[in-house]
């Protein structure tokens, strides 16, 4: 893997990571993560992040990370090169000082132009790999909150901004769903929908994301993929947004 490098500086290297790509390893698949890259280009940051504990008791190294994307998402993700500021940043996401902003291809039309959608989030009944937001969701129910804006519709389908305010696992996947909007192309919770609009993988990318670092607050954005651009010309009026 040879991510394309957004931002760069002292403290830490800003990738687009490409679909299909894990963040960090999770004890499992031998495929190259981002973390992985992350240590073999930076080796003397490669002691940088925490230290995962699987349910096995193996720990893994997550070298850099400080804030994940799931394996399917696309996007700008930060990886950190110092203690310092791995903590910065760490305490940045806790505490919602770091402004993330996402763009969705979900299915119908949402009622409302603009909105939160303040669920909380459990784990589901059903299957062990998914989140829920439903009342009957499994263990602690964690609060969970998503702004959201249309950017275009078409009917069929919406292109939707989503901008996170809690940072709980799959929050957009199990929030869209609980409106019952989910994410075209989402095996885990659209499983049986048409993959359409031309796409052939989740259709969801982290377009921006702007954190505080040494220097100031810094947006860093992440250009779309080219399968997205294609599906984004299909929504009148939406490339003003995603142009700004």
């Amino acid at each position: 893997m040879e991510p394309t490098i957004l931002y760069e500086d002292e403290e830490i290297v800003a990738i687009a990571k490409p679909a299909g790509v894990m963040t960090h390893p999770d004890g499992h698949s031998t495929d190259e993560t981002a973390s992985d890259w992350f240590a073999r280009a930076y080796p003397g940051s490669a002691t940088v992040g925490e230290m995962q504990r699987l349910k096995d008791g193996t720990e893994i190294a997550r070298p850099g990370v400080v804030h994940r994307l799931d394996r399917d998402t696309s996007g700008v993700l930060i990886l950190v090169k110092t203690p310092e500021a791995h903590e910065r940043l760490k305490d940045a996401f806790k505490n919602k000082h770091a402004k993330k902003t996402y763009l969705a291809f979900v299915y119908g039309t949402l009622s409302e132009e603009k909105g939160f959608i303040d669920f909380p989030i459990g784990r589901s009944n059903k299957d062990f790999r998914l989140r829920s937001a439903q009342p009957k969701a499994k263990g602690l129910l964690r609060e969970a909150l998503t702004r959201f804006q249309v950017v275009g519709e078409i009917g069929t389908h919406s292109l939707v901004a989503l901008m996170p305010e809690t940072g709980r696992t799959h929050q957009i996947r199990v929030h869209l769903k609980a409106i019952h909007h989910p994410i075209v192309c989402d095996p885990l919770y659209a499983p049986g929908r048409p993959c359409d609009l031309g796409l052939k993988r989740l259709g969801l990318h982290a377009y921006s994301i702007e954190v505080p670092l040494a220097r100031g607050r810094t947006l860093i954005t992440a250009p779309i993929p080219e399968d997205m651009e294609k599906a984004i010309a299909r929504f009148p009026g939406s490339e003003a947004f995603v142009a700004r």
